[in-house]
């Protein structure tokens, strides 16, 4: 086993009286490597997205532990970027002001003062990174939903995070955009050395980004199973793998669904 960059241990997660009353998630153990791409899949309402807020330190777990960084020791200068599904850019601010923003919470001084030492000024790498550097002066509205989704991306990579946690960054964009974004995506995994847990819907998303695959369960949302990709570092990845649709037809079977089965076709004749 490799440097684990993030733990889970019993992890619950359990709201009271606000219309949201029950156990989320329960009994959540996971454990992922340095370097690794870890996508978890399942049911709406599974507790999914919940477990990546509590990893991002945004809502605070009900039982268990979560613990961060190489060796899961802390890493303060090393800080974890969150990514939403929405962009979510502040439409007065530029490209580059918004991509800077990163830069300007208190969280992230010290990273940036560290990002400029190792490799010159952040925003400008990072906007190369993802293909901005000749809109660095447009403005949100004048950007494709792919474009904004990468500026969203590269607004958080500009903090250096060790981990960053996606929750279902490309959902909202075409086929030919999102398959893109997830080679862009990979590139920068890859050069910079990221830790990624990614929540997504997708199985074809999943086993193409991942290096392994949990599926959950809901009522309440525990992980059930997880799969080996077979990814090969620096390897091309190929979506017709062999392999993995073998993996897909695994995870499709035991894959819960929040929609009731269809109605009985009726037996009466007229």
């Amino acid at each position: 086993m490799g440097t684990l960059a993030l733990r889970v241990t019993g992890g619950a997660k359990r709201y009271h009286g606000t219309g949201r009353d029950g156990l989320v998630f329960d009994r959540v153990d996971l454990e992922i490597e340095q370097g690794e791409v870890f996508a978890l899949l399942g049911p709406s309402g599974c507790g999914k997205s919940t477990l990546l807020r509590a990893v991002a330190g945004l809502e605070p777990l009900s039982a268990g532990r979560i613990e961060l960084g190489r060796g899961v020791r802390a890493t303060p200068t090393r800080p974890v970027g969150v990514v939403f599904q929405e962009p979510r850019l502040l439409p007065w601010l530029s490209v580059a002001e918004n991509v800077r923003l990163g830069l300007r919470y208190r969280a992230n001084r010290h990273a940036a003062r560290e990002a400029r030492r190792e490799r010159g000024e952040p925003v400008d790498q990072a906007l190369r990174d993802f293909g901005l550097d000749g809109l660095a002066h447009a403005y949100p509205e004048e950007l494709s939903g792919g474009q904004a989704q990468r500026v969203s991306l590269a607004r958080t990579v500009v903090t250096e995070p060790s981990i960053l946690l996606l929750d279902e960054p490309f959902a909202a964009l075409d086929p030919r955009t999102r398959a893109t974004l997830q080679d862009w995506l990979l590139d920068v995994v890859r050069r910079r050395d990221l830790t990624v847990l990614l929540v997504t819907h997708d199985v074809e998303e999943a086993l193409y980004l991942g290096n392994r695959v949990g599926l959950m369960c809901a009522c309440p949302g525990t992980i059930v199973r997880t799969w080996d990709a077979g990814h090969t570092d620096g390897a091309r990845r190929e979506r017709s793998d062999a392999r993995l649709q073998a993996i897909r037809r695994e995870i499709l079977s035991e894959y819960q669904s929040d929609v009731p089965d269809g109605p009985t076709p009726s037996s009466w004749v007229i």
